[in-house]
């Protein structure tokens, strides 16, 4: 449909739109791939352990709250719902993010769906999304990004219907998308905003001009306005982490920007993804969508500035790569064809071996540091049960009299989370820390006035200068001399803190 088309039709009023007719959707192909894709997820989930994050959001979906320092609530609800469900352990755990990755999958489908794409091309677009690396990693754990790439694609179906209807009923439905994503993670604003500003450029604006727009605004603001509540209430101290991050991390993320937008979904998928923008640019039946194509590198250039995460802008990636997908039939089916479907099907089957390796635990622990190389995830899911070997065993040192009045200090949320989750089994008591919203979670009593032992990775400095008296009494090794961040962190014994905790605690709070 062409923009004129769309303005037309969102002339002629918000109720009983006819939308153009479009191809079948592909339900029995999509769904094919998407069960293989769940069972491979689901074969892999327990396989190694829980990630740090994953520790973190358990205690947070622990302590129910509108926010969180570094997030809104909808990640954490989420892991404690999934594990009420199904068990509280990494299988049971990421059955919501298998799940989220596959209604991804849909969603690609039905944007391939809504750019014109018949069976082929849907299934196609399907195949790239389940072997690229960036979904095979949201769907094998749990984390922010997992959810926020369901809202993104979520974002882009519904604007996509928006865009080639004209149908301004369409609007409440989108503010709801934003909405649920903002109750996820803020960054979707990234994306609203890349959306509203592509629209602005190229068009179609007559959908700006909808009398149920601002009805989409409203849901959206409703779903959002607890989480900025709590942030105003709090002081904003998400902005405080995010500025930590670009601190810390902000300078490799630029320089990493471009290569890991190649890698994340895949090197072979690139002129796919190029064809789509293209595509959406040249073709007349889809400039509608053009929109979407100013949207990608606007958002690109946005996370580049604020120093952000790559795959922060891999969903509307994924949305071009399915828009690509007609293109790269219609190369298939001209001269050479078999050879070119044999390229196609080459790309997809490397792509599957290798982003699988980087991405799930298909390897033996041990042999996990050259994926780590590109995904350092991989190995933050090691070594975790270790570590509260480690911390039982200094525990151990300590006299019976004493232990009554002995506090377990972690250094970040992993290692708290970590010791929250394997310390009971090991007698262990409530581990704290000042991390994250850990530092929400505490001060130990001031009556804790006994020895303290402190967990915190190899060569950390600056927290054991408000514990005196403390001696090296156990180290970390997760037995598979894999070099990630907790391996050789130090259990050191204090003998006490240098004031009370209370008076301690605001000094021991960390944003990053």
């Amino acid at each position: 449909m062409s923009s004129n088309q769309s303005q037309t039709a969102d002339d002629a009023g918000d109720a009983d739109v006819p939308e153009p007719a479009l191809p079948a959707f592909a339900l029995k192909p999509v769904a094919a791939i998407a069960v293989v894709f769940a069972a491979v997820q689901s074969g892999l989930s327990g396989r190694y352990g829980f990630h740090r994050d994953e520790l973190y959001f358990m205690a947070a979906g622990d302590h129910p709250a509108w926010g969180y320092v570094d997030q809104p609530p909808l990640t954490p609800l989420l892991a404690r719902a999934s594990t009420e469900l199904f068990g509280s352990s990494p299988v049971g755990l990421r059955v919501v993010a298998i799940l989220a990755a596959v209604a991804a999958l849909f969603l690609v489908a039905l944007a391939a769906r809504e750019l014109g794409s018949g069976t082929p091309g849907q299934v196609l677009a399907t195949a790239f999304a389940a072997t690229s690396g960036f979904v095979l990693a949201s769907g094998h754990m749990v984390s922010t990004s997992t959810f926020d790439l369901l809202a993104w694609l979520a974002i882009c179906w519904v604007a996509l219907r928006l865009l080639r209807t004209g149908d301004g009923r369409w609007w409440p439905v989108l503010g709801a998308a934003i909405g649920i994503g903002a109750f996820n993670k803020h960054l979707v604003v990234l994306l609203v905003a890349a959306l509203l500003a592509g629209v602005l450029l190229v068009g179609p604006r007559s959908v700006l001009r909808s009398r149920l727009m601002p009805v989409g605004v409203l849901i959206a603001a409703l779903f959002a306005l607890p989480n900025v509540l709590w942030q105003i209430d709090h002081g904003w101290p998400q902005l405080t982490v995010a500025e930590g991050i670009a601190e810390d991390d902000g300078a490799e993320n630029r320089a990493m920007f471009v290569p890991q937008q190649l890698l994340f979904l895949s090197p072979f998928f690139v002129p796919v993804w190029i064809a789509g923008l293209v595509r959406l640019f040249r073709d007349p039946q889809v400039r509608w969508a053009r929109a979407l194509a100013v949207a990608y590198p606007v958002v690109c250039v946005a996370v580049v500035a604020m120093g952000g995460k790559s795959y922060y802008a891999l969903p509307p990636l994924l949305v071009l790569t399915a828009a690509g997908c007609d293109p790269v039939l219609r190369w298939m089916r001209s001269s050479r064809r078999s050879a070119r479907g044999v390229l196609v099907a080459a790309a997809l089957a490397l792509s599957a071996v290798i982003n699988a390796v980087v991405t799930l635990p298909v390897l033996p622990a041990d042999a996990l540091d050259v994926p780590m190389a590109v995904n350092q995830e991989q190995g933050e899911q090691v070594g975790w049960p270790e570590l509260a070997d480690a911390v039982a065993a200094a525990w151990a040192g300590i006299p019976a009299e004493q232990r009554p009045r002995t506090v377990i200090f972690a250094g970040n949320y992993g290692e708290a989370g970590a010791l929250r989750y394997y310390g009971p089994e090991r007698g262990l008591p409530k581990a704290y820390s000042g991390h994250m919203s850990f530092a929400d979670w505490g001060p130990p009593p001031d009556s804790a006035n006994g020895p303290v032992l402190v967990v915190h990775i190899a060569g950390a400095t600056g927290q054991d200068r408000f514990f005196t008296g403390c001696r090296p009494a156990a180290r970390v090794d997760n037995g598979k001399d894999l070099d990630n961040e907790e391996q050789d962190a130090e259990v050191l014994v204090c003998d006490g803190t240098s004031r009370p905790w209370s008076a301690l605690w605001p000094d021991l709070r960390r944003y990053y």
